[in-house]
């Protein structure tokens, strides 16, 4: 396997977007000791919000994890603008947080969050393996329907 992070979603099918930048006041990354922390990342089109709408409502199951996947490859785009595309720098993803917008009666996060986890571990092979807790809110920035963040573990 190469230690390249693009080319490794390259040979999924897929290709990283820019790394998105901050709307608000905050930062994309921060690293402290051996960890990297990654900023909530929404689901993006060609820079645009994508999956606008609650799961249960106007997003479908199916949907919810295409954005969630979505959302997994722009935080992919950061990692790899963290770790100047170098996988070897990564020990591997401890913690994954999954926010899906959702109605009250919707069940199913653990099923949308799973779109994040599987791209996540198709890219980066064991090193993607992780820790989740994926929870249902009522509202998510632009509208979206998912919203990912992540802890990092890097060699020291």
């Amino acid at each position: 396997m190469t230690d390249s992070l693009s080319q490794r979603v390259q040979q999924l099918g897929l290709r990283l977007p820019e790394p998105s930048q901050p709307i608000a006041n905050y930062v994309n990354h921060v690293g402290s000791q051996n960890h990297l922390f990654i900023s909530g990342q929404i689901p993006l089109l060609d820079g645009k919000p994508a999956f606008i709408g609650r799961l249960g409502e106007a997003i479908s199951d199916e949907e919810g994890v295409n954005a969630a996947e979505l959302a997994a490859l722009g935080l992919l785009a950061q990692l790899s603008n963290a770790l100047g595309d170098d996988l070897s720098k990564l020990v591997r993803i401890l913690r994954l947080g999954v926010f899906v917008a959702a109605t009250p009666d919707f069940k199913a996060q653990g099923v949308v969050a799973n779109g994040a986890s599987n791209l996540l571990v198709n890219a980066l092979g064991d090193k993607g393996r992780h820790v989740r807790t994926a929870v249902g809110v009522s509202s998510l920035p632009a509208g979206v329907a998912v919203e990912i963040d992540a802890i990092f573990e890097l060699k020291p």
